[in-house]
């Protein structure tokens, strides 16, 4: 399929080149043409064009830490602690899950990435064939990470996925993982770091996320997780770190020396009073940096608008300083940060022979205007609605509030709802 899209401010998201007013043509799945304004489009024929009005075509954003298949649990187990929310409510509910739960649970995260400009996530969870036909039948970029741990899975069965999904269909990928240190026995662990020198593959898990996680650790091992990791290998490869809000300065010398990529979820760990991680110190640093939602159950909102504003805002506070974090390395971690985190260099940038994962935000809403500085508004005063199109891999999957992914919304609100309602009688 041809399509092409004119009349639009671009922001390809590379190095030093700004927004300039042009056009993008993609065939097939990859990005053809990035560039001026052409005079004429005589001789060619597209599939479609589109006038693109003067609004904002951009690299999707990319969701680096989620778990999809919790939708069902939005809103279901808030205001407590992290460790009585995850022990207590939500380890018990997903007892219950079936793999038709996570299906649909799965198309429901989908379709709320699409309206929030998501085009890939990395997705951390259970019943991975589940995720994997959600990801295929909607036309979404997934990429699964690992998520064994003392309550199920083996490093064999890892390493089975990571054999299959790399090698299921052009949407799907998978990275080595595991839940966390304190819910895995060290024998696992070591197992996980031999599996990833074994593949030289990097290897990912949440990390840091709460002081009382750092301080058992230290009691079982006499360091902290990141350290303790480091000491067994796990890192010879990278790998990425999902919150590491409590770190030292020899965990953060650490993910810089073994490229370990850091990735922050600032609204699940104001949400569940985690705290906020270092990302200042980190960005001056030259640590990778890139941003997730975390789940739908601890954040609620996959939303990477909000997220973008709380990773600069927060940062400001912190350190008393206006300018921290600078509008533009925040977009930057939403997505070539994102993408180069989750393994997905050709969905970095949008530039010739890269994948067409993009979107187009309206910039005619009362919130985009005046037009000061057009990359920093997405930032400071952008929402979803101004997400006007995604489309990933050359196919429009929202258009102008409609889903275009093969299902009836409504559908999906009745299944899942139907889950959750099954759920709590069981």
């Amino acid at each position: 399929m041809k399509i092409r899209i004119y009349n639009a401010n671009i922001l390809t998201m590379e190095s030093k080149r700004d927004i300039f007013r042009g056009e993008i043509q993609i065939e097939d799945d990859k990005i053809t043409y990035v560039g001026e304004q052409k005079a004429s489009s005589e001789g060619e024929e597209w599939d479609r064009e589109l006038d693109a009005g003067g609004n904002l075509l951009m690299p999707g954003f990319k969701n680096a830490h989620t778990h999809s298949g919790m939708t069902f649990l939005r809103s279901y187990a808030d205001d407590v602690s992290l460790q009585e929310w995850l022990f207590d409510k939500i380890f018990p509910m997903e007892d219950k899950l079936t793999e038709d739960d996570i299906y649909w649970n799965s198309i429901l995260a989908n379709m709320e990435y699409l309206t929030s400009g998501i085009t890939a996530n990395f997705d951390m969870y259970m019943k991975n064939p589940a995720i994997a036909r959600a990801t295929k039948e909607t036309g979404f970029r997934t990429v699964l990470c690992g998520s064994i741990n003392d309550f199920g899975g083996t490093v064999q069965e890892i390493e089975e996925e990571y054999l299959h999904y790399n090698n299921d269909g052009p949407l799907l990928s998978y990275q080595l993982g595991f839940h966390a240190e304190y819910t895995t026995a060290r024998e696992i662990l070591e197992g996980m770091a031999a599996l990833g020198q074994k593949y030289k593959a990097p290897v990912y898990t949440h990390n840091s996320e709460t002081a009382k996680e750092v301080q058992e650790c230290i009691e079982r091992y006499g360091t902290t997780p990141t350290t303790f990791l480091n000491q067994l290998g796990m890192f010879e490869y990278g790998g990425g770190g999902f919150h590491c809000v409590h770190m030292s300065e020899e965990d953060l010398n650490i993910c810089k020396e073994k490229k370990v990529w850091v990735v922050t979820n600032p609204s699940s760990n104001l949400k569940l009073a985690s705290g906020i991680a270092p990302i200042h110190t980190m960005l001056d640093m030259g640590i990778g940096l890139a941003i997730g939602t975390d789940g739908p159950a601890s954040n609620n909102c996959l939303d990477m608008f909000r997220e973008m504003f709380l990773v600069t805002g927060l940062q400001k506070v912190v350190t008393s300083d206006a300018s921290a974090v600078d509008a533009m390395d925040v977009l930057h971690m939403a997505t070539v940060g994102g993408a180069h985190a989750m393994c997905l260099p050709d969905c970095d940038v949008l530039a010739v022979g890269k994948q067409a994962d993009m979107i187009m935000l309206d910039l005619q809403q009362p919130n985009m205007q005046p037009i000061n500085n057009m990359a920093k508004n997405i930032v400071y005063s952008g929402s979803k609605q101004n997400v006007k199109m995604t489309m990933i891999a050359g196919k429009i999957l929202y258009e102008d509030g409609q889903f275009h992914i093969g299902v009836d919304p409504q559908e999906v609100y009745k299944r899942v709802n139907a889950g959750i309602q099954r759920m709590s009688k069981e």
